[in-house]
This record gives C-alpha cells, structure tokens and sequence, in this order.
C-alpha cells in the first residue's frame, strides 16, 4: 500500500492540481473589473451594500444552523459516503491512478449541476424581479454544491472546523488580486493544518459576496433587466465549485500520500 507505484499515482495528481493551481493563479492575478462595472458600482447606494452584507450574512447563518438537514434531502449523502469508500478501497489495494481520476471525475460533476441549478435560480427569480430574496436559496444551492464534493473526497461538512474552512474556500474563490492571494494563503494553511485565524470568517465571507455580488443582485431586483442579474450566479457558482473541488481534491490526495508514510 505504501509502494513506489501508490505514492507516484498521488503524486501525479498531486503534480496536476499544483498546475491547475498555477492557472487559477494567473486568472486571479489578472482580473480586472471593468471600467463600466465600477461605474455602475459606484452609483450602486451604500444602504444597498450593507443590506446584501447583511443577508449574506444571515443566510449563511441560517443555512449551518438549520438548512444542513434539508440540503441533505436534495442528495443521498450516504450513497456518496459509500461511493467515496469504495474509490479510496480500490486505491488501496491496486494504487492504480485510474482510480483516482475517477474520483475526480466524479466530483467534477457535482460542478455542472451546481452551475445548471444556479442558472434556473438566478434566471428565474430575475424574470420576477426578485432579488434579494433569492440570496438564501442562492447561498443553499453553493453549499449543496460544495458539500457534495466535500463527501465525494471523503470530509465530514458538519464539524465546526470544516464549517470555517468552506467559508475560507467561498471567500477566496470570488477574491481577486492581492485578496485572493491573501485567502489563498489561509486556505493552504488549514490544509496544511497550521492555527489560522476564525474570528469573524462569516461575515468576510458575507463581505466578499456582497463586493462581488452587488451589482448583480442591484440588477436582479430590477424587472426589466432581472435576466441581467440571474446570469451572473451561475458565473459565481461555477467559481466557487472549481476553487471548492481543486482544494478537496488536494487535501484528499495529501491525506492518502501522508497516510502512506506510515506503512
């Protein structure tokens, strides 16, 4: 189990993530916001901001205190459980990297259908005008997202610990420029299980969602440009399930890799 094939398996993926890394990188350190963005950003009332913070806030709070049970209703969390066992079985016994690619690609799926979920929502609840409103449901279906991968790569979600760390993952996945170094920082930290931080991870969280978000939810709550709106939650889901599944994927791995140390 700990052979020269089973750790140069882990480190192949492992190789592949540091690359992807690299690319996620890049395109954070590249972001821009438009010059119209800001524009409109600017025009965007103050109250508005600090009422999107504030429902970020609270649906985040909400959702970990008492939406975990019914997201649960919306996939078979065992089964999932059960699928993830199995991989990490296989890998035992044959330490073939097929197994692990698998996995990946598993995991990967949980990806798309976030992305599809989130466009039905958003697009949606923006024909309606509905804006603000929609942030709770917005904020369940991200963590329905993030959750799943959670399980495909084997981490139980519900602990307080894994609670922060899928707010540092959100935070970071929608941060940009020096930002997003300065989570992503925090984020390899906790992987690499040094003391990190929590005070107020929630409402950073909430912070950069809002910073993100505002224009978007602005528009949404407008009837005549609501689709305008609904279009940008799929855009952010489809960052925060890619930033979400590449830093799984390396925790997964590092754990099989440490693991094989002591055989």
């Amino acid at each position: 189990m700990g052979t020269p094939k089973y750790q140069a398996s882990i480190q192949k993926e492992l190789n592949l993530v540091a690359r992807q890394e690299q690319a996620l990188h890049k395109a954070a350190m590249r972001q821009k916001t438009p010059q119209w963005k800001t524009n409109l950003q600017d025009k965007v009332p103050e109250k508005v901001y600090l009422n999107l913070e504030k429902a970020f806030c609270k649906a985040f709070q909400v959702i970990f205190d008492k939406g975990t049970d019914w997201i649960e209703k919306t996939y078979d969390a065992q089964s999932i459980r059960n699928g993830y066992e199995v991989h990490d079985f296989a890998f035992q016994m044959q330490a073939d990297r097929k197994v692990l690619k698998e996995l990946r690609r598993q995991a990967s799926r949980t990806q798309m259908q976030g992305m599809l979920t989130t466009s039905a929502e958003g697009i949606g609840l923006g024909v309606l005008g509905i804006g603000l409103p929609d942030i709770v449901l917005f904020v369940g279906v991200l963590l329905q997202g993030v959750y799943k991968i959670a399980l495909h790569y084997g981490f139980d979600y519900r602990t307080t610990s894994e609670r922060y760390f899928i707010l540092l993952l959100m935070e970071a996945s929608v941060q940009k420029g020096e930002a997003w170094e300065a989570c992503n920082r925090a984020v390899e930290a906790f992987i690499a299980g040094q003391m990190v931080d929590v005070t107020d991870q929630l409402t950073r969280t909430a912070q950069a969602f809002a910073d993100d978000l505002v224009l978007a939810k602005a528009v949404q709550g407008l009837p005549l440009v609501g689709v305008l709106g609904g279009l940008f939650n799929p855009v952010c889901c489809r960052k925060v399930m890619k930033y979400a599944e590449l830093k799984y994927r390396k925790r997964c791995l590092l754990r099989l890799y440490e693991s094989s140390q002591g055989r």
